[in-house]
């Protein structure tokens, strides 16, 4: 990954592909003004950056039966390195889990679960997360509703 220099076509391209990521590179062309083939030399560069780090789709949850949002906020019982190593090599396998950050703050990670409702939860609670390793507490908080859900404002690069 290199660090590169992103100019104001480069950012019409990262909107663009931010809407629609399977827009073809005549499409994204057409919307930004340049042709196909230096979409696509754009679009690798910017994917050799890091700067489009993957293309994913977006599943809809509700959709699969998973409406309950969970947050959790975990502590370990010790933050060494075997321990930190432990806890993220065991909770990538965790299917409930869609994401898992490390914390600095009070609790060591943050994660997020998707249940299908809090009786799911409950069984992913005493099933997955507190069998994890290191874990001294686990506090979970349920999400009402989605408020803002987007991908990385392209803007944010220019400041």
């Amino acid at each position: 990954m290199r660090e590169t220099t992103v100019d104001s076509l480069d950012l019409k391209l990262l909107r663009a592909l931010a809407e629609d990521g399977r827009a073809s590179h005549v499409v994204l062309g057409d919307r930004i003004g340049l042709s196909a083939s230096a979409v696509a030399r754009r679009q690798r560069s910017l994917e050799e950056s890091g700067l489009i780090a993957g293309y994913r789709a977006v599943i809809g949850l509700k959709a699969l039966g998973l409406g309950t949002t969970v947050i959790v906020r975990i502590t370990l019982d010790s933050q060494s390195e075997e321990a930190l190593s432990a806890f993220e090599t065991a909770v990538a396998r965790c299917p409930s889990v869609i994401r898992c950050f490390l914390m600095a703050a009070a609790d060591d990670y943050l994660v997020l679960v998707a249940a299908r409702d809090i009786a799911d939860y409950e069984r992913i609670h005493t099933v997955e997360l507190s069998r994890l390793p290191h874990v001294a507490r686990l506090q979970s908080s349920f999400a009402l509703r989605e408020v803002v859900d987007r991908p990385m404002p392209i803007d944010a690069l220019t400041r």
